[in-house]
């Protein structure tokens, strides 16, 4: 965490003048800001929100109800409260948390502190992920997954300028899932590197409370949690292992194809380069045995000793049985998205086009709306058409505007893609 001192506080305010200026990137009076900042900021205007916008309300109080009711976070409010609520109250500050789309569930504390909030929309069933709001301690932690502070004048939107905030990510302690973030908020006071470690305190604390409410694991179980991350963590044995990138994929295919794999079909399902030798491959899979224990991993064909049960086959199979919100519920982005390994290529654009058929067939704006607006689908035409089809009138206009931006794009690329054939037609 870099210091709040006066040099910090002045490159922020740099970067803001930048930036509002109508610059997109920041520019040398912007070279204080700090690194999290500044890329927080071009994802913002990647996003096309405005600085001048205020955080949009998507959640009725019946609606609001029945997604806290049957929220994993719901369950963690009693030791949140308990650390953050005297704190907050007594500092005018408030304690708020959010869903993993950023989408905030409770917003409480000073009742003073409640109805300033109130006038940039900071309350409950209001969206504040950083695509929607620009840059903001619980929607950029949600979209870092690690402990954010965001002071004044780095908010992107004008209108939060004022506040200062910080943010932790939760996570499911039995998959390592992003179930939401909490978050304190408040004025200047807060302005200091004490209140990020306490919000990652109590984060871990509800973590902690989440983890005493799980049932055990069965002994023997493999569970592999491999949506939204670059390396695959797997759970074996009571044991939680950060796999490498290629072990990830090597236990994504396998967990895929049960039956097992030969190793000129391994070669082929992990390797671009067919260049690559079965030796190279032997020695991948020697080194995963021996993390995992001697009984797990099979071979002749290479395959698991149990079945798997993996975040990405139990989305597949609640889109199988029509579940669709339970698997957009399930599903924390895109398969191993860094990997280049062609049988994870297709198994992630398959299953990612299957679930965005069934949102779009569903035509639910709440389910769209948190496919549009994640860090996966913020360039989503067909999402994003879709949503506007069957967003409410009073929520249209953003969503207007976000579409007709999306389009003009595509319109402008299929235009300069014609014109590069022009010029290279022999």
């Amino acid at each position: 965490m870099t210091g709040t001192g006066r040099d910090d506080l002045d490159g922020e305010a740099e970067l803001s003048n930048a930036w509002v200026a109508g610059e997109t990137e920041p520019g040398p009076a912007a070279g204080n800001a700090r690194p999290l900042v500044a890329a927080s900021w071009r994802r913002s205007v990647r996003a096309r929100v405005s600085p001048d916008g205020a955080a949009r309300v998507e959640l009725d109080e019946d609606e609001l109800a029945a997604h806290r009711d049957g929220h994993p976070l719901a369950a963690a409010m009693p030791v949140i409260r308990e650390l953050m609520g005297a704190y907050a109250t007594d500092g005018e500050h408030l304690l708020a948390v959010c869903d993993a789309a950023g989408r905030m569930l409770w917003v409480e504390g000073h009742q003073d502190t409640l109805r300033k909030a109130r006038g940039m929309n900071f309350v409950a069933g209001a969206r504040w992920s950083e695509s929607a709001a620009g840059t903001n301690a619980p929607g950029t932690a949600l979209a870092v997954d690690r402990p954010v502070q965001v002071v004044a004048a780095e908010h992107f939107r004008r209108p939060v300028r004022a506040w200062t905030c910080a943010a932790a990510p939760v996570h499911d302690p039995r998959t390592g899932r992003v179930l939401g973030a909490v978050d304190i908020t408040g004025g200047s006071r807060l302005a200091h590197p004490h209140s990020l470690g306490f919000v990652q305190a109590v984060a871990r604390a509800a973590e902690s409370q989440l983890a005493l409410l799980t049932p055990a694991p069965e002994s023997g179980r493999l569970r592999l949690s491999a949506l939204g991350r670059d390396e695959a963590v797997l759970h074996v044995d009571g044991r939680r292992v950060r796999l490498s990138r290629r072990h990830s994929e090597i236990l994504v295919i396998l967990a895929h194809r049960p039956e097992g794999v030969g190793g000129d079909g391994l070669l082929t399902l992990l390797y671009e380069d067919e260049s690559v030798t079965p030796v190279t491959l032997r020695a991948e899979l020697s080194r995963l045995r021996a993390l995992l224990g001697p009984d797990v991993l099979r071979s002749r064909p290479y395959r698991l000793a149990d079945v798997m049960d993996a975040d990405f086959t139990t989305v597949d199979r609640r889109l199988a049985s029509g579940s669709v919100a339970a698997a957009a519920a399930e599903y924390a982005g895109p398969l191993l998205p860094a990997s280049t390994a062609p049988g994870v290529v297709r198994l992630r654009e398959r299953l990612a086009g299957r679930l965005r058929a069934a949102l779009v067939d569903r035509g639910d704006p709440g389910l769209l709306g948190d496919w549009a607006y994640s860090t996966w689908g913020e360039d989503d035409v067909v999402v994003w058409r879709a949503l506007c089809a069957t967003v409410p009138a009073s929520r249209l206009a953003p969503v207007r505007a976000r579409l007709d931006v999306l389009e003009a794009e595509l319109s402008s690329g299929a235009t300069d893609l014609q014109r590069t054939g022009q010029h290279t037609r022999p």
